[in-house]
């Protein structure tokens, strides 16, 4: 039965990138860059919705009110697809550091270059950190948000990645905070295609504030809450957490 409900799940998923590939990217062009983002939720509200109704999966959050009102650095562990959907709607709008290669997705890839995404060339790691860096040093001052997943990838619930501190960079280079985000959507929506049922777990932290601090001093603050509060609503053990090693350095 799961695996049926999973399947009739991704008949929708991408009908609905079909769909709002051939209404809202024309409009989408026409749209200034807010109202862009207000289009394109609708497709990210169906795909929330849709998969509560195929599959089973709801989802219950704590703390949405401390999401700020003005732009921020969200950064959250990356389990799933599930989390790249929900914290589009969860503070918008909002710029997502994403791998350059979705960018050439047809449909989804075009639609997502009207949101104004930073992209990685992960075969160039330096450049691509120091376009992250003024990219969204400049995504900051327009008063739009990041958005970034710190580990770099996916990583399966039970296993630990090493954070990476650009996100932290950027927020103190700009004195906005860090929004510290935690979930467990990959026991939900994992990399297997079958979708469990149940209720998935999102944790909105407490705005982490920059002025005036190091970004190595936010990073270990905010990556000590997200896993801490993974450890409380992970349903797979989490594993213990390794001996700490200095972070590696980004271009100036």
């Amino acid at each position: 039965m799961k695996a049926f409900r999973s399947v009739i799940f991704y008949i929708g998923y991408f009908l609905a990138i079909l769909v709002s590939g051939l209404l809202m990217l024309p409009i989408g062009f026409a749209l200034p860059t807010r109202s862009r983002f207000r289009l394109f939720n609708w497709h990210n509200r169906f795909i929330i919705r849709w998969l509560s109704l195929t599959c089973g999966i709801r989802y219950h959050i704590r703390g949405r009110e401390r999401v700020p009102e003005g732009p921020c650095v969200v950064l959250a562990n990356h389990q799933s697809e599930w989390e790249t959907v929900y914290l589009q709607l969860l503070k918008t709008p909002i710029c997502t550091v994403l791998k350059k290669e979705l960018l050439e997705i047809p449909l989804f890839g075009w639609g997502v270059r009207l949101l104004r995404p930073i992209p990685l060339d992960r075969s160039k790691p330096s450049a691509a950190m120091r376009q992250v860096l003024s990219h969204g040093k400049q995504r900051l001052e327009e008063g739009l948000s990041v958005l970034i997943f710190p580990e770099g990838t996916r990583v399966p619930p039970g296993q630990r990645r090493r954070f990476n501190k650009s996100g932290a960079v950027i927020a103190c280079r700009t004195g906005v905070p860090v929004l510290p985000v935690a979930h467990n959507a990959g026991e939900r929506w994992g990399r297997h295609w079958v979708k469990q049922p149940g209720v998935l777990n999102v944790v909105v932290g407490e705005p982490i504030e920059t002025v005036g601090r190091s970004p190595e001093e936010v990073m270990a603050e905010m990556e000590a809450w997200i896993e801490r509060t993974l450890d409380e609503i992970s349903e797979v053990p989490r594993p213990p957490l390794p001996e700490k090693a200095a972070p590696a350095e980004l271009p100036s």
